[in-house]
């Protein structure tokens, strides 16, 4: 009688160990930032490389974006688990019906912003009017589509690549440029600062936070804990990232350098710096020169929020001017459209 115990006590944890071993192994998912590896991503090739994710129970699968791979078509496809967008994009994808929710709000402030030449007397948004204008896909169109609604601006608007290279020769009469990335390439092509007029966005009462990380609904529903999970290794990451920045462009050029996309070192260089200005804006009045332009930029205190988090009136500020230039037809609320990660009671 005891052998037979003995045998069924066996096959009672040789049938059970497999399931610990399932339940405790690394959760597979993948995510896909909104553009090509560069240091507006860093954070997450940290978490990635440093064994962030995995710490926090993720197997975590890295996938490119770009033109080719807009996030959110692959977040709403399933074709990814996490995704980052603008907030904008996701307002306004929410609002057409696609239950995608908000985990963690990274960029605080608006890099958003047309170039243009002085030589081509643009000086004001309504030099603007009848222009080319350079823009990229849907993904990246809301702000600037409020822009010329607002000042009542019928432009040309033209497709726009993964290079600056239409605006440089002369394709274009303005560009789309991020602060943190086209904008200093314009500067390292060996045109001056002196010579551009640039159209911040946020300059004209349209500081739409960027980017944020994303999720379908139903991900959220089915396993919070894993949502929150991966924020938490993303916020270590981006954390890291900012106290470790000569390791941290080490890991970014080794993306970058698999991937062969046309940078340097010194760009991907300025493009952190500049992430964790937009990351972490300050409410005071700050210098931009180091950055050639010579204006003062001023950050709005609502928005000097802690990392991740989505500011009540940063959201609402965003929806009712997209309602109000009728780009969106359903005002989300901030309820179904945030789930907080970031508090410290986050699942």
């Amino acid at each position: 009688m005891g052998s037979l115990r003995s045998l069924l006590l066996i096959c009672v944890l040789a049938i059970a160990m497999p399931v610990v071993a399932q339940e405790s192994a690394p959760k597979k998912v993948s995510f896909i930032p909104q553009w090509l590896p560069q240091s507006q991503f860093a954070g997450y090739y940290v978490a990635h490389e440093k064994g962030f994710y995995r710490k926090y129970g993720i197997d975590m699968n890295l996938l490119d974006g770009g033109p080719a791979q807009p996030s959110a078509v692959l977040l709403e496809g399933g074709r990814a688990d996490f995704a980052t967008m603008f907030l904008s994009t996701g307002i306004e994808k929410r609002a057409a019906g696609v239950r995608l929710v908000n985990l963690a709000q990274i960029v605080q402030r608006s890099s958003l912003m047309l170039v243009a030449r002085r030589s081509s007397e643009i000086t004001t948004p309504y030099d603007i009017n009848g222009k080319k204008v350079g823009l990229w896909g849907d993904e990246f169109r809301v702000q600037p589509m409020a822009f010329f609604k607002a000042y009542d601006l019928n432009v040309r608007i033209v497709p726009q690549g993964d290079t600056i290279n239409l605006f440089l020769r002369g394709g274009v009469d303005l560009a789309s440029a991020m602060w943190y990335n086209e904008y200093h390439t314009i500067l390292n092509a060996g045109v001056d600062a002196s010579e551009l007029t640039v159209f911040f966005f946020f300059a004209y009462g349209m500081n739409f936070p960027e980017d944020g990380i994303y999720c379908m609904e139903e991900t959220y529903r089915n396993d919070p804990d894993l949502c929150c999970r991966f924020v938490k290794a993303s916020l270590e990451g981006w954390r890291y990232a900012f106290d470790h920045p000569a390791e941290t462009l080490d890991i970014v050029m080794k993306y970058v350098n698999e991937r062969n996309i046309a940078t340097d070192r010194s760009h991907q260089k300025w493009m952190l710096e500049r992430m964790k200005d937009v990351i972490f804006p300050t409410p005071a009045e700050t210098s931009a020169n180091d950055a050639g332009i010579r204006q003062v930029l001023r950050a709005d205190p609502r928005f000097a929020v802690p990392m991740g988090v989505l500011s009540p009136d940063a959201y609402e500020t965003a929806v009712t001017q997209l309602m109000g230039y009728g780009l969106i037809a359903r005002r989300p609320s901030y309820s179904e459209f945030y789930m907080d990660c970031v508090k410290p009671d986050a699942k």
